[in-house]
């Protein structure tokens, strides 16, 4: 029996560091959709935001079966992280070459706008985390606790703590990731390309569907597809953190307020 609570407890912890990774993409996510806002209306945005990710993956908690049973809700959330990720970094040129009056930039970005806007992301990412975490939970061994929801016990509150924590992780990242894109505005492409890559893992949990059958049903959390998406997730990551240069301006203004302490 200790042995059933020790591989619990690895699993755990190794689902908390997988939460934490979601949790990063998801803040990041959601500090680029509100970062054209005001100061103050941007700081209530994340507040919905970081509302709306507690809400829906608690939600999502209680709808493992559905949302593992039917192929649709993956599939959709794919589509829209995907189209997301693209639409922003094939749109980006074209707002820096083209149109660039208020109105043009106002359009569709208003606050509530873009309280939905971010509200979609967090219901898309919290289906990812669910999915994620179950397919860990599943390989455990059965636990001697009560089944809860069509799940063991055991499992269920795995995917219940591990849960908990990358929404406490959200909770802080979101808030670090506003600053850091004030001084690295070009990590905005890296973060809608880590969108449309975890839309790329939803896409192939789908087409691994028993009812989709175009991938090998095992294929989504194999070895092989998990290895390929980390490392290309992580590179995206690292990549755009080194080619990201620092805000122009926000250097200048660290240099002359460090001249004027030295001066003093």
């Amino acid at each position: 029996m200790e042995s059933i609570w020790l591989e619990y407890g690895w699993t755990l912890l190794i689902l908390i560091g997988l939460e934490g990774l979601l949790s990063a993409d998801n803040a990041l996510v959601l500090a680029v959709i509100a970062k054209h806002l005001p100061e103050d209306q941007k700081k209530r945005a994340i507040n919905y935001g970081i509302f709306f990710a507690f809400l829906f993956r608690f939600g999502a908690l209680f709808a493992i079966s559905f949302i593992a049973s039917v192929w649709q809700v993956q599939a959709l959330g794919a589509a829209y992280l995907i189209y997301l990720g693209l639409k922003n970094i094939l749109g980006g040129s074209e707002d820096e070459e083209g149109d660039s009056s208020e109105e043009h930039q106002a359009k569709g970005k208003g606050f509530w706008p873009t309280v939905v806007k971010i509200g979609a992301a967090d219901l898309v990412f919290a289906i990812d985390s669910i999915l994620a975490a179950v397919a860990l939970a599943l390989a455990l061994p059965n636990s001697p606790l009560p089944e809860f929801g069509g799940m063991d016990g055991g499992k269920f509150l795995v995917v219940v703590f591990a849960g908990i924590a990358g929404l406490v992780l959200i909770k802080f990242a979101a808030t670090w990731f506003v600053k850091l894109l004030e001084t690295r505005p070009s990590l905005e492409t890296t973060a809608y390309l880590i969108v449309a890559w975890v839309g790329v893992k939803l896409a192939v949990i789908t087409l691994s569907h028993k009812e989709v059958g175009v991938l090998d049903e095992h294929f989504a959390h194999g070895t092989a597809w998990t290895i390929t998406f980390w490392t290309v997730l992580l590179s995206i990551a690292v990549g755009g953190w080194f080619l990201s240069g620092r805000n122009v301006s926000q250097q200048n203004s660290e240099k002359e307020s460090l001249y004027e302490k030295s001066g003093s």
